[in-house]
C-alpha cells in the first residue's frame, strides 16, 4: 500500500513535470488543440475584499461559459512566482461565427482574379528597399463577404481552426468580455472586464503572442508571426526597409496598421521637405559672407562706431554694435531669400503631403476591406459604460428599439464642468509662459551685467549674447514647464472625458483627442508664438519704454532680429521633446520589463509558460496610439507652423521618425503585450487636425517672414530708400536705427555709469531724431515698411491658398484604378452571392412547394440581370 502511495505520488509529479514542459511557449489548452485566444489573471490577495471578488469571478466566468466560451484555468502553484492564477479563454467554432455576424466581419468567398497594377520600371533600384513577398503579403488576396451562418458553405473554409485569424478571434473573445455580466451591487447591474481589472477582481486581461520574439515557436502549427515582425520590422538596422504593413494588420489589427501606414508616408513625403530645407540652409551657408547687413555690423569703423542704447534700465552700460558680430552672422543663415522660398513651398508640400494620404488611405481600406467600414461602425453597440451609466431608455427612430441614453440636461451640466476644467488648464498654461516671460525680462540684467564683468567668458562672448543667454535658459525653463503640465492634465482629461460619458468609442476617442490637441497646442507653441509675434514689437523707445505690469521693461530683439531666437527656441523644444519622447517610449518599458522578469531569468525555460511571459510585459492600454498619434501631429506643428524660421525642421523631423517607426514597432513587439485588435478606416479626426495646421501655418509663417524677420524692411530699403547703386544694401544698418540724445532719458532708465561721455545713442526702430520738429515719432519709412508688410501677407497668403486648393483640386481622394477595383469587386460579390441564392432555390424547388419557390426563382434571376446591366 505504501509503495502504491509512493507510486499515486510520483505520476502527479510526472504530470505536473509533463504539463509544464507542454505548456513551454504553447498557446494551446493542455490538450494541444484548442487554441488560447484570451488570458485572464488574478492574485488570491486575503483581503477584506476577497470573498466579494472572488464571488464577482465565479458569476463571471459561469456567464462566459454561458455564453458558448471554454474555460482552462492555471493553479497558482503553476506560475513561476506561485502566486498568480490563469485563467485561458478559448472561443469554439460556434461562438466565433455567432459573433462574426454580429460584427460584420468580412470572409474570404474567392481568390481575387482583378490583375494586379503595372509593375513600376524603378523596382529594379528599390529592390534594395523591399522585404520578401511572404512577408508583405501573408495572404492571398480574396474577395470578401460580411460573414452570415446561414451561408457558411459560400465561404472559403477549409480548416475551421484557422479560418478565423487569431487578431479576429481575440477580437470576438474581448466583445464579448466587455459585455459579460457578473452581478448586480447596489441595485445595479454590473458587467465588462474592463470594471474587473479596475477595482482589482483580475489582475489582467490580454491575448497571447504567437512565440517569443527572438526565436521560433517549436510548434508547428504556430505562425511565427510576431518573429518575423522583428527580424523584418523591428529592428533598427532595418530602417531602410519599407513595412510589412499586411502581416502588422494581419498581427494587430488594421487600427494599428493604419497608424504605421500614416507615419511611414508623412516619413517618406518629410524626404522632400528636408532635401528643399537642407538646400536654403546652404545657400544661406554659402551667402553668409556675402551679407551686407553683418558685413556692416562686423566692420570696426561702422558697427564699432555704433553705440547703441542700453537693453535694461540703470544696471546695463552703453555697448557697441560689433558685439552681437557673431549672431548676426549666423541669424543669416535662417533670415534670408531663401527662407521665403521655402515657407511657399512648406505651404504646398502640406497640401501634397494630406492629399496623397487620402488617395494611399483610399487604397488601404480597399485591400483591407474597410470600404464599407462606416456602415459597420453605426450597427456596433454602445460603449459598455455608457450602458451601463445611463438608467433612461428610449426609442432608436432608426432600429425602433429601446437602448439607454443620457438626459439633455446632464448632459448640459457634464459639458460645462468638463469646458470649465479645459479653460482652467489652458489658463494654467498661458500663466506659465507670461511666468517665463517675466523671468525672460528679470534674468535679462543680470545676464547682461555678468558678461560684462566677467573676463572668463570672453571667448565665447561674442557668440554668448545676453539675449541669446536669456533665449537658451528660457527655452529650456519652458520646456520643463511644458512636461510638467503635460504630466498633470494627460490624467485631467481622461477623468474629464470618461465623465462626459461619451456614446461610443470613437466620440470618446475624438473628445479626448480635442481636448488633449487644444492643451498641447498652447502647451508647445505658446512660446513659440511669443518669440515671433509679440517679442520685440511692444518695446516703445529709449525714456518711453513698455512696461509688462508696469514693473519689467519689454525685451527688444537683437539688432540682428528675433528669427535666430525663435530658431533657438524652436530647436530647444522640438529636439527636447523628441529625445525625451524616445526615452519614455522605448528606455522606460525596456527597465520595467527587465525588473519584472528579473526572477523568472534564474528559472529553467520550460517552467516559464507563453502566458506567463506575456503577464510580465507592458500593457498597450486603449489610449498607447493616441498619444503616438499626438507626439507626430505636435511634430507636424512644428515643422508647418514655424518652419520659415528653421529650414532643418524637416530634417529634424525625418531623422526622428526614421527612429521613431523602429522604436514604435520594436517597443510593441517586444515590450508591450499583444493589443486586441481593432478595425479602423482612417486616422478619425487626426485627419482634421492636420487640416486645420496647414491653413494656419500659411498665415503664422505669412506672419513670420514679415513681421519676425527683416526681410521687408531690407526689401523696402533696397527698392526705396537705398543711395548705393553699386551696393545698394550698404548703409541700411545706420538706416535702421534711430538716434535717440543720452540726456532726454529719464532718471528711472539712465545707466548709472556712461564711462564714454557719450552724447547719442542707437536703438532699433524708425523714429525722427531728437532734433527734427516731430522728435521721436515714427517716419514715413516705418509707415511704408508697415503697408508692405500687410501687402506681403495678403499675397503670400492667396497666392499659397490659390495654388493649395488648386492642387487638392486636381488630385482625386481616391485613385481611379481603385475605384475600378472597388467596383468591380462589388460587382462579382453580388453575382457570387445571387448565384448561391439560385442554387438554394433550386434545391426548394426539388423539395416541395413548387408554385412559391418558383416565384422566388424567377425574382432572384430578374435581380440577377439587373445587377448585370447597372
Amino acid at each position: 500500500q505504501q509503495s502504491g502511495r509512493r507510486y499515486n505520488l510520483f505520476l502527479k509529479q510526472r504530470l505536473r513535470i509533463d504539463k509544464r514542459h507542454q505548456s513551454k511557449d504553447s498557446i494551446f489548452f493542455r490538450d494541444g488543440v484548442r487554441r488560447i485566444d484570451f488570458v485572464l489573471s488574478y492574485v488570491d490577495d486575503l483581503n477584506k475584499e476577497w470573498e466579494k471578488k472572488l464571488e464577482r469571478r465565479k458569476e463571471f466566468e459561469r456567464n462566459l461559459k454561458k455564453a458558448g466560451l471554454e474555460l482552462e484555468t492555471e493553479d497558482k502553484k503553476e506560475s513561476e512566482d506561485g502566486k498568480i492564477y490563469f485563467v485561458k479563454i478559448h472561443a469554439p467554432w460556434e461562438v466565433l461565427i455567432t459573433y462574426a455576424e454580429v460584427l460584420n466581419i468580412k470572409v474570404p468567398i474567392k481568390e481575387n482574379d482583378i490583375p494586379s497594377t503595372v509593375e513600376n520600371p524603378l523596382d529594379c533600384m528599390l529592390a534594395p528597399l523591399r522585404l520578401p513577398e511572404k512577408v508583405m503579403h501573408p495572404e492571398p488576396d480574396y474577395f470578401t463577404a460580411p460573414f452570415s451562418k446561414d451561408k457558411q458553405e459560400l465561404y472559403l473554409i477549409n480548416d475551421e481552426s484557422t479560418f478565423f485569424s487569431p487578431s479576429m478571434r481575440n477580437r470576438i473573445v474581448n466583445y464579448i468580455l466587455t459585455r459579460c455580466p457578473y452581478g448586480t451591487e447596489e441595485g445595479k447591474k454590473k458587467f465588462g472586464i474592463k470594471r474587473l481589472l479596475n477595482n482589482g477582481t483580475y489582475s489582467a486581461a490580454y491575448p497571447l503572442h504567437d512565440c517569443q520574439y527572438w526565436k521560433k515557436a517549436n510548434d508547428p502549427n504556430c505562425d511565427n508571426e510576431r518573429y518575423t515582425l522583428y527580424m523584418e520590422w523591428a529592428r533598427f538596422l532595418r530602417f531602410y526597409k519599407e513595412q510589412p504593413l499586411d502581416l502588422i494588420r494581419k498581427y494587430y489589427g488594421e487600427k494599428i496598421g493604419i497608424y504605421f501606414a500614416w507615419l511611414g508616408f508623412y516619413t517618406e513625403m518629410l524626404f522632400l521637405a528636408a532635401v528643399v530645407g537642407l538646400i536654403c540652409f546652404f545657400y544661406g551657408l554659402i551667402t553668409m559672407d556675402e551679407n551686407m547687413s553683418s558685413k556692416e555690423i562686423c566692420d570696426p569703423a561702422i558697427g564699432g562706431e555704433i553705440i547703441m542704447c542700453p537693453l535694461c534700465d540703470r544696471e546695463c552700460d552703453y555697448w557697441r554694435l560689433n558685439t552681437t558680430c557673431e549672431s548676426s552672422e549666423y541669424s543669416h543663415l535662417f533670415d534670408n531669400v531663401a527662407t521665403l522660398f521655402f515657407a511657399i513651398f512648406m505651404g504646398i508640400w502640406v497640401t501634397l503631403f494630406l492629399e496623397f494620404w487620402k488617395r494611399r488611405q483610399a487604397r488601404l481600406k480597399y485591400e483591407w476591406d474597410l470600404v464599407d467600414f462606416e456602415e459597420e461602425q453605426q450597427q456596433l453597440q454602445l460603449r459598455p459604460e455608457y450602458e451601463a451609466k445611463c438608467t433612461q431608455k428610449k426609442k432608436n427612430p432608426v432600429t425602433q428599439e429601446m437602448e439607454p441614453y443620457l438626459p439633455i440636461t446632464s448632459q448640459a451640466v457634464r459639458f460645462c464642468i468638463s469646458g470649465t476644467t479645459v479653460l482652467f488648464w489652458v489658463s494654467l498654461i498661458i500663466a506659465s509662459m507670461i511666468a517665463v516671460i517675466v523671468y525672460r525680462l528679470a534674468v535679462y540684467a543680470a545676464f547682461a551685467s555678468l558678461m560684462e564683468n566677467t573676463q572668463s567668458l570672453e571667448p565665447i562672448s561674442g557668440l554668448l549674447t545676453p539675449q541669446l543667454a536669456t533665449s537658451v535658459t528660457a527655452s529650456c525653463l519652458n520646456f520643463v514647464i511644458i512636461m510638467i503640465l503635460n504630466f498633470l492634465y494627460e490624467r485631467i482629461a481622461i477623468w474629464i472625458t470618461d465623465m462626459e460619458i461619451p456614446r461610443t468609442h470613437m466620440e470618446y476617442e475624438n473628445r479626448l483627442t480635442m481636448k488633449m490637441f487644444l492643451f498641447q497646442f498652447v502647451n508647445y507653441y505658446s512660446s513659440c508664438f511669443y518669440v515671433a509675434f509679440f517679442k520685440g514689437k511692444f518695446v516703445g523707445y529709449p525714456g518711453a519704454y513698455t512696461y509688462m505690469f508696469n514693473r519689467w521693461r519689454n525685451e527688444e530683439c537683437d539688432p540682428a532680429g528675433c528669427l535666430i531666437e525663435l530658431t533657438t527656441q524652436l530647436t530647444i523644444v522640438m529636439a527636447g521633446k523628441q529625445i525625451w519622447g524616445n526615452i519614455q517610449e522605448a528606455i522606460v518599458p525596456w527597465i520595467c520589463n527587465w525588473w519584472g522578469r528579473r526572477k523568472a531569468r534564474n528559472n529553467p525555460e520550460n517552467l516559464y509558460s507563453r502566458w506567463e511571459q506575456d503577464h510580465d510585459l507592458q500593457t498597450f492600454g486603449a489610449l498607447g496610439l493616441f498619444y503616438e498619434y499626438l507626439e507626430m501631429v505636435i511634430q507636424f506643428g512644428f515643422i508647418t507652423l514655424f518652419v520659415a524660421s528653421f529650414p532643418l525642421a524637416p530634417l529634424l523631423a525625418l531623422m526622428n521618425n526614421i527612429l521613431e517607426i523602429r522604436v514604435d514597432s520594436w517597443k510593441l513587439t517586444t515590450q508591450y503585450r499583444r493589443p486586441v485588435a481593432a478595425k479602423a478606416h482612417s486616422i478619425g479626426v487626426w485627419q482634421e487636425i492636420l487640416n486645420g495646421m496647414a491653413i494656419l501655418s500659411v498665415v503664422t509663417n505669412a506672419f513670420i517672414v514679415a513681421f519676425t524677420s527683416d526681410m521687408i524692411p531690407r526689401l523696402v530699403y533696397y527698392y526705396a530708400y537705398s543711395e548705393n547703386e553699386d551696393s545698394p544694401m550698404s548703409g541700411y544698418i545706420n538706416n535702421s536705427l534711430s538716434v535717440f540724445q543720452i540726456s532726454d532719458f529719464p532718471d528711472r532708465n539712465k545707466p548709472k555709469m556712461n564711462p564714454g561721455n557719450f552724447v547719442i545713442c542707437r536703438y532699433r526702430d524708425y523714429r525722427y531724431p531728437p532734433d527734427h520738429e516731430r522728435k521721436y515719432l515714427h517716419t514715413m519709412q516705418f509707415w511704408h515698411i508697415l503697408a508692405a508688410k500687410l501687402a506681403f501677407i495678403i499675397i503670400m497668403e492667396h497666392v499659397v491658398f490659390i495654388v493649395k486648393f488648386f492642387v487638392a483640386w486636381m488630385i482625386p481622394d481616391v485613385p481611379a484604378d481603385v475605384k475600378a477595383k472597388i467596383k468591380r469587386e462589388k460587382y462579382l460579390t453580388q453575382k457570387i452571392l445571387h448565384e448561391y441564392e439560385l442554387e438554394k432555390l433550386k434545391e426548394k424547388l426539388c423539395q416541395g412547394d413548387k408554385l412559391a419557390s418558383e416565384k422566388e426563382f424567377i425574382a432572384t434571376e430578374g435581380r440577377m440581370e439587373l445587377s448585370r446591366a447597372m
